[in-house]
């Protein structure tokens, strides 16, 4: 389908559901939601749930109601390929009997549904009693009351008309063809999560969470070679404002422009098809020791696989040893008080309140307010990440609020939250960053990335390198990756730009668990410098 006519048919309210482009002629009805409930219908509903569990002995009961609406747009150069929207609506009910979990779901969404999803959690929960070794021990959680929060979001991306979505999309990719791309595919996902938790603490809590992820690859031909860049965007809890770019959001230089809370998709993509061109005639990397310039857009993937899933208790305890591996940072490192995680300069925190954030919310789904607490300060390994039946472990009495679930059709669990480097404390801009450097690589985005099953060794490339000679970034090079360990890493940042720089990066489909549930986090953080890392050739003929 040609891109007039689509618009033409976008305007009337097209969608599809994993339908292929040649289809969407035949759909003119928008998207709406089957079926609204207010919270005084939800609250209604979630005592059904609560008042079986405690007739059941249970001696905890939370239950969640959620519609969970998922869209995603694709196209590729002039063409709409796939349009996607879901809705997934269903109750989760989670229970404690002689001191053991039980968790069961339903889509009947009806008192005698949610009482039959009830007598299975409970059910569920005896059954694996006779094999609990330890009964299972919350943190103490007042009651919340009737509380509700929403994502502060300016523009309901779901309210936005498809024609203006394809649109946007489209002229990506026509500002990308037009600066010398051979091909290019770009996307947009909108989730939003309409969750009511309730449990036998007190809580009726309604929540409201909206996120946004514009994505592109471009791809650039010359001479039977080929480059790709892809899009600098940050997925961000926020809504369809943040495609409305905004010129005080800027950072530019001669060689890219990219923005702090907003996003401009089509010079982003003009800009790729450029940086993909100067790509193929870029000089190959020469192998060995280089100080290491790392901007938000890269270096927030480096954070999420060193110090975010690596301070996750769960794997610290062993618990996803089976699936997806342990952790270096263990219990005695952290009981020692004197572990030396990285330089006196770094500085994580976890923050679930944090503005924008992908994980950021007014309350986790075990009803507990969210929070920010420090990870690592002053390069030292202060805490980890946790849940109401974990912090015990830990010696502590309140949970963190790191319990999610996907849909309700998941026992929620735990979850990453926001994991941010702290900027630094004295005004430095990036300018000034690259100026102190002798020998150096600037790297930009992300890219290809691996690491061992304790989050301690590992490599990551990215988008964009150039080189810096005595202070000045004197080129493009090509076939770059670093490699090295997380406390070597870590302890190697000499430097971090302040406030001014800091910026949001984050994953929108992180997967953890067995069964596997994917979260989004965003991870925050400004231009950081690390001194003297080892940096190999990639490429295939070397």
């Amino acid at each position: 389908m040609q891109r007039r006519r689509f618009l033409k048919l976008a305007g009337l309210g097209a969608t599809a559901v994993c339908l292929p482009t040649a289809s969407l002629a035949h759909l003119t009805e928008p998207f709406s939601l089957s079926i609204v409930l207010d919270p005084t219908e939800k609250k209604k509903l979630a005592d059904v749930a609560l008042n079986t569990a405690k007739s059941l002995d249970a001696t905890y009961c939370d239950v969640r109601i959620g519609r969970y609406l998922n869209q995603a747009v694709f196209t590729r150069e002039n063409r709409v390929q796939n349009i996607q929207n879901t809705e997934s609506f269903g109750v989760g009910v989670r229970v404690i009997v002689n001191g053991t979990w039980g968790f069961a779901s339903t889509n009947t969404v009806t008192p005698d549904g949610i009482k039959r999803a009830t007598e299975r959690a409970a059910g569920i929960a005896k059954a694996n009693s006779r094999l609990q070794k330890e009964p299972v021990k919350l943190a103490p959680q007042a009651g919340q009351g009737e509380q509700s929060w929403k994502t502060p979001i300016k523009k309901n991306a779901f309210d936005v008309p498809m024609a203006q979505k394809v649109d946007l999309l489209l002229s990506a990719n026509a500002a990308a063809m037009k600066n010398g791309a051979k091909f290019v595919n770009s996307q947009l996902f909108l989730i939003n999560e309409q969750k009511y938790f309730a449990s036998t603490d007190g809580s009726y809590i309604d929540q409201d969470v909206h996120r946004i992820w514009p994505d592109f690859t471009v791809t650039a031909i010359a001479n039977g070679k080929f480059q790709t860049r892809n899009a600098l965007s940050a997925p961000m809890g926020m809504g369809y404002e943040y495609l409305d770019a905004k010129p005080n959001d800027k950072f530019s230089s001669e060689f890219l422009t990219l923005y702090k809370n907003s996003y401009d998709l089509v010079e982003d993509a003009a800009q790729a098809a450029k940086h993909a061109q100067q790509k193929l005639s870029a000089k190959s990397v020469e192998a060995g020791k280089y100080d290491l310039v790392l901007d938000p857009s890269h270096l927030f993937l480096t954070i999420h696989e060193s110090v975010g899933h690596p301070l996750e208790l769960d794997r610290v305890l062993g618990y996803e040893a089976n699936y997806a591996g342990t952790s270096f940072a263990t219990l005695e490192k952290w009981k020692s008080k004197s572990f030396k995680y990285g330089s006196s300069l770094v500085n994580f925190f976890a923050d679930k309140t944090q503005p924008n954030g992908l994980g950021t919310v007014g309350f986790d789904d075990e009803g507990v307010p969210t929070k920010r607490w420090d990870l690592i300060k002053d390069g030292m390994l202060m805490n980890y990440q946790a849940t109401r039946d974990q912090v015990h472990i830990i010696d502590q009495n309140d949970s963190h609020g790191c319990s999610y679930a996907q849909s309700w059709a998941d026992v929620q669990f735990q979850r990453m939250p926001n994991v941010s480097l702290a900027a630094g404390r004295e005004k430095l801009s990036v300018d000034e960053l690259i100026k102190n450097v002798d020998k150096g690589i600037y790297i930009i985005g992300r890219g290809s990335y691996s690491i061992d099953q304790q989050r301690y060794n590992f490599q990551f490339g990215g988008q964009l390198f150039y080189e810096i000679k005595n202070g000045k970034i004197v080129g493009m090079l090509n076939d770059v990756a670093y490699q090295s360990n997380t406390q070597e890493f870590w302890n190697s940042c000499v430097a971090l730009c302040d406030e001014r720089d800091y910026r949001l990066g984050g994953s929108f489909f992180d997967g953890k668990g067995q069964p596997s549930q994917v979260s989004a986090v965003s991870h925050g953080c400004p231009t950081t410098r690390f001194n003297n890392v080892n940096v190999i050739n990639t490429a295939r003929n070397i």
